[in-house]
């Protein structure tokens, strides 16, 4: 017999589920006591308020990032090392896709989580620039100390907004959908191709390939004529 889930973590579920549906803002603490059938105070037990609910979810998302974003120990950095970080994002960004999608509004309504993501975004800047030196040590790119961190910087910004792009150009805001993350993604790797080595370059076609969809997914195609060229 599978062991029982205790309330608290049945509470995180449900609510990142509803918030991700949803969005975070048309979700109350009533909507998720009901949802899992319990009664307010119930949920109040475990969590003062909606705002303690999304502090837990961010910390699972932001350890989760943080386990992963981190160079190879003892070894030299490979393109499948590439691939890892890239489907490691994806993962994160789907799970938790309603912290991109409502960043904004989630930091304006607690500071002491607004304090808790500056330390985050540092946190990840600091390992994505490493991360992209230990490719230039390992001959995978050519940069310099100071366009590793501006990739870095590139990556950050790209990836936190992307979300928001994606549901401000979608008919529906509940429209986003693994495809559309991917693209954000392969948006990334191309701005990072550029500088990838020769000897590289036939395994960066074929992560491009894995990464491929149609900028016609994101965006309709109304306005993917309209931006196309004349």
């Amino acid at each position: 017999m599978a062991p029982r889930i205790k309330t608290r973590d049945r509470i995180i579920e449900a609510s990142l589920e509803l918030f991700n549906q949803q969005g975070e803002r048309n979700v109350t603490t009533n909507h998720i006591a009901a949802h899992l059938e319990i009664s307010p105070g119930n949920l109040y037990y475990h969590f003062r308020n909606k705002s303690e609910i999304i502090a837990e979810l961010f910390e699972r998302y932001a350890v989760q990032v943080e386990s992963f974003l981190k160079p190879p120990s003892g070894r030299a950095m490979t393109m499948d090392d590439k691939a890892f970080y890239l489907e490691s994002l994806l993962h994160g960004m789907w799970h938790y896709r309603f912290i991109h999608r409502d960043l904004e509004h989630i930091l304006d309504s607690d500071e002491a989580l607004a304090q808790r993501y500056r330390q985050f975004a540092r946190s990840a800047l600091h390992s994505a620039q490493q991360i992209y030196l230990a490719f230039a040590r390992a001959g995978i790119l050519n940069i310099t100390d100071e366009l590793a961190e501006t990739l870095a910087v590139n990556g950050l910004v790209m990836l936190t907004s992307w979300v928001r792009f994606v549901a401000t150009v979608s008919e529906r805001e509940e429209a986003i959908t693994p495809e559309k993350l991917r693209r954000g993604v392969l948006q990334l790797v191309q701005l990072e191709s550029a500088w990838v080595s020769e000897a590289y370059r036939a395994e960066l076609d074929q992560l491009l390939a894995r990464l491929a969809v149609p900028l016609s997914v994101v965006v309709p195609s109304d306005v993917g004529h309209a931006l196309a060229p004349a």
